[in-house]
């Protein structure tokens, strides 16, 4: 499991350091290029911003899903491993998102991959959930399946954005702000330990 775990640290470290990589202002420029060419950097800095959020949330649920199994199955390790691919991906809609938001193939291939790895966390999720709490009428267990709820509303909300992208790619971007309310909600009925 900690080899595992340790894999993992390290994908999400280099997929977070590789989204800034396209934040760039060239050299030498005149005032006037230089105020044009940051304005021109905001759309990569917001796409930079809101994947390096989304790529800590799912860091930190990673790493929730996986304390206290104590020994990795071959079905949770190829779930995780096909997961890190995704999140090892993720630098590629991101930077198309920065450049061609008003394409429905940018908007919809970031929405797609972003409820994919929630999918991947859910599908965890479940995979581990009686190695780790056996008793399904636990406290603990209970939050488990929250949590999984919290994520599968995640992967609808994504995947109801997707054919939206292809209405209105701003729209869709917007719907997106939809996690903020549904996530409190979810969280507002966890059970409290």
């Amino acid at each position: 499991m900690a080899r595992l775990v340790a894999l993992a640290d390290g994908i999400y470290a280099i997929a977070m350091t590789l989204l800034v990589i396209d934040v760039a202002i060239p050299e030498n420029l005149s005032d006037a290029a230089f105020h044009r060419a940051l304005l021109d950097a905001l759309p990569k800095i917001g796409a930079f911003a809101l994947s390096f959020a989304l790529l800590s949330g799912f860091w930190r649920d990673h790493r929730r899903i996986l304390t206290g199994l104590p020994a990795a199955t071959t079905v949770a390790t190829r779930v995780t491993l096909l997961g890190l691919g995704l999140v090892a991906l993720l630098p590629f809609p991101t930077s198309l998102l920065a450049e061609y938001a008003s394409q429905p193939d940018a908007v919809a291939l970031y929405a797609t991959t972003m409820a994919a790895i929630h999918a991947v966390h859910v599908v965890l999720l479940r995979i581990t959930q009686h190695r780790i709490h056996p008793s399904a009428d636990s406290l603990a267990a209970t939050n488990r399946r929250r949590f999984a709820a919290r994520l599968a509303v995640s992967v609808l909300i994504f995947a109801l954005s997707v054919p939206l992208a292809y209405v209105n790619t701003a729209a869709a971007m917007w719907f997106w702000l939809a996690l903020i309310p549904a996530q409190q909600l979810i969280r507002l009925r966890r059970p409290q330990s």
